[in-house]
């Protein structure tokens, strides 16, 4: 893809644990004018079309984009939801732009996961009705299943999935917006209850409130409106199977799956090398090993031992959620993956503040949706065209 579509405006507020004091909609709000303001747009007058990516199940109401116009100021616009992470929402606003029929796109997520008192047996609903919902269990054993099986033929450890936490938290320190820093030790995390074998409770992402919402623009408007526009040279998809019954359990395939679909349109060879950093999904400790391996950036079985060695800290070779993941970010629900892309953009802006990374122009983002579904989506980023780019130590 030869750059038709940037993201030109970005906007967030959170991320807390609770926050009893505003609605989702105020969430939303705050989010959007900080956007538009960024995108220097006027929503009202200059955006052509509005995605919102929600759950119904998690926002107690049908139809939900019907909820969302007046906030983002869409009212009487078109404005609709993708059932999906922000990921996919943001693949949709690409595709629109790319119709030639849209110039000014806004995608916005959000999470006031703090309003949901029962979300395990929400997420229960997620699980065949015939064959495993009637099981009773909790849907975090899902997880555990194929955190077993991960670990088991890869080769990672108890003691390197911890690393990754350690290694999060640690980074969210540096992350104003995030609400889990901490400075803990792998003994910290190795010792925390158990929840569900092999995971311990550090090992998995406490959720967060927020809003999320990003303006992307064609090429011609990104270039008149932004003087650091952040081209997305690649986006894809994918989703295995739905079933427990008949799914791959140690590998990501629809990581893999929509990796290679955006690499293609990126133009990516060889993503351990062209890839600089990259924002992935950490929702347990264990997929974010399972997560780099399945996007090409190491060897199948690598990630755990590299995680060990510092190469994905924010001064290792390969940096690996500088923002803190949703380990130390929050997990945020369908807005999750819109958090990945934030960090990314922030980055190739070079307005990330105390945690900045080097002369870095080429990022990933990557979402999953949360057991038990898998499905995911991957997003390539840079602040420059494809000509001026190099590898990874570049």
């Amino acid at each position: 893809m030869t750059h038709p579509v940037a993201i030109i405006g970005a906007g967030w507020t959170g991320f807390r644990p609770v926050t009893p004091e505003v609605s989702y909609k105020e969430l939303i709000y705050e989010a959007a004018v900080r956007a538009y303001a960024d995108a220097g747009v006027d929503p009202r007058r200059d955006v052509d079309s509005f995605v919102t990516v929600s759950e119904d199940f998690h926002e107690g109401t049908s139809i939900f984009d019907e909820y969302v116009p007046d906030q983002i100021g869409g009212a009487q616009r078109p404005v609709h939801t993708i059932t999906g992470d922000g990921l996919h929402g943001l693949a949709a606003a690409v595709m629109q732009i790319l119709t030639g029929r849209f110039r000014v796109v806004v995608v916005e997520g959000h999470s006031k996961a703090s309003n949901i008192l029962t979300l395990p047996h929400i997420t229960a609903y997620a699980l065949d009705p015939i064959l495993n919902r009637p099981l009773g269990a909790n849907p975090l054993a899902v997880a555990a299943l194929e955190a077993c099986r991960y670990m088991h033929e890869s080769g990672a450890t108890r003691e390197q999935c911890a690393a990754v936490v350690t290694k999060n938290r640690r980074n969210a320190l540096r992350n104003p917006a995030a609400a889990y820093g901490a400075d803990l030790r792998t003994e910290d995390v190795l010792a925390s209850e158990p929840v569900a074998s092999p995971l311990a409770r550090l090992e998995i992402s406490d959720h967060a409130d927020g809003a999320i919402v990003m303006v992307l623009a064609d090429a011609e408007t990104a270039r008149r409106l932004s003087p650091c526009p952040v081209w997305i040279r690649g986006i894809g998809w994918a989703s295995d199977s739905p079933s427990l019954e008949s799914r791959h359990w140690a590998g990501a395939v629809y990581a893999e799956q929509a990796a290679a679909m955006a690499y293609k349109m990126a133009g990516i060879a060889s993503p351990a090398e062209e890839i600089q950093f990259a924002e992935v999904d950490d929702t347990y400790a264990y997929k974010e090993l399972q997560h780099m391996e399945a996007l090409g950036l190491c060897a199948q079985g690598r990630a755990g031992p590299l995680t060990v060695e510092g190469a994905t800290a924010p001064d290792g070779c390969l940096p690996v959620n500088v923002s803190g993941g949703s380990l130390g970010v929050g997990q945020l629900l369908e807005a999750s993956g819109l958090a990945r892309v934030l960090e990314v953009v922030l980055q190739l802006r070079g307005q990330a503040g105390s945690r900045q990374l080097g002369e870095f122009h080429t990022g990933l983002a990557q979402s999953w949706r949360g057991i038990p579904t898998t499905s995911g989506a991957v997003a390539v980023l840079s602040n420059q065209p494809s000509s001026q780019l190099g590898g990874r130590g570049s």
